[in-house]
């Protein structure tokens, strides 16, 4: 099997390096990374160094490149990158795929399946989502800062695939995997959590508990929290328990300090993930004639102060 992790950040850089540390020795099975700039260097030169729950350790991939041109065919591509960089990293692989390649989306948002179902014709795409917090230290090295590590994966619709197949050779590889058929309801779940969450702190300039813990904070939360579940259940996604109390008390258990991945990279001047998290709102919300001016206010102000 030919695997390609593709974004060695801080989400492929822990799944690649479990992969590559449990396969990269062994002659049926093939690890690629596709990174870039001084992080694919040191992983080059050195090999990427893993600091996790499960231990710290270097690992060497079979490949590591910036292009995947000359690769051949793969058999399971997983995309790590941000979303923003979603189609750009999906076009490299036009020549790298066929009839029976699985790809597999682990990116924040739930319209990856659509973007690169768009591009990516031949291959079979799944939808999937993680729950873990980590992040590149420096070139070469990345960190586990929290979470369980779990990873959720499957198919939406459509292509019959041996889900089990995949389930198995990433369970040997270390990685806590679970191959449903439920996946665009826990997609969803992620979402509605990650999305209010990254919105309000971000527009509020506050953290986690801060915005938790303020009036003003609470209530832009709550109205962010109500319109991206008026999209959700336009789409006809159902959720199981109270999804919105829920979300709150997960909240709740993070520290109190935390801030968003949008808002650290507001922070620093990136390029940040507000179409995913604001814009997808506002687009689908036209199509289904809803009112979401909460997220309106967040994307006007918030659009102002992206990069150009």
């Amino acid at each position: 099997m030919k695997i390609a992790v593709v974004g060695i950040g801080g989400v492929g850089g822990y799944y690649g390096g479990l992969l590559a540390r449990r396969y990269s020795n062994e002659k049926d099975v093939e690890v690629v990374f596709i990174a870039r700039g001084h992080h694919l260097e040191k992983i080059k030169t050195a090999g990427l160094r893993l600091i996790s729950e499960k231990g710290e350790f270097v690992v060497t991939p079979d490949l590591a490149v910036d292009n995947p041109s000359g690769c051949g065919v793969f058999d399971l591509i997983i995309f790590c990158v941000k979303s923003y960089d979603l189609e750009k990293s999906a076009t490299m692989f036009i020549p790298n795929i066929n009839k029976n390649t699985i790809i597999i989306t682990l990116l924040n948002g739930v319209d990856n399946v659509e973007k690169l179902q768009s591009i990516l014709h031949d291959g079979i795409v799944l939808n999937g989502c993680v729950y873990i917090g980590v992040h590149i230290v420096e070139p070469g090295v990345v960190k586990q800062a929290g979470g369980t590590g779990k990873l959720f994966f499957g198919k939406e619709s459509g292509h019959q695939v041996d889900g089990e197949q995949i389930e198995n050779t990433l369970k040997r590889a270390d990685i806590d995997v679970v191959y449903t058929e439920d996946i665009k309801r826990i997609v969803w779940e992620k979402f509605v959590f990650i999305s209010p969450f990254a919105n309000a702190t971000t527009f509020l300039d506050k953290s986690i508990g801060e915005v938790l813990d303020n009036a003003e904070g609470k209530i832009l939360l709550g109205a962010l929290l109500d319109e991206v579940l008026q999209v959700a259940d336009s789409q006809g996604v159902k959720f199981q328990g109270d999804i919105r109390a829920e979300t709150i008390e997960k909240a709740g258990n993070f520290p109190r300090e935390a801030k968003t991945s949008m808002q650290v990279d507001f922070e620093k001047g990136k390029t940040a993930e507000l179409e995913t998290f604001t814009g997808y709102i506002i687009r689908e919300a036209k199509k289904y004639g809803l009112a979401v001016p909460n997220h309106k206010k967040v994307y006007d102000a918030l659009k102002k102060l992206l990069p150009i």
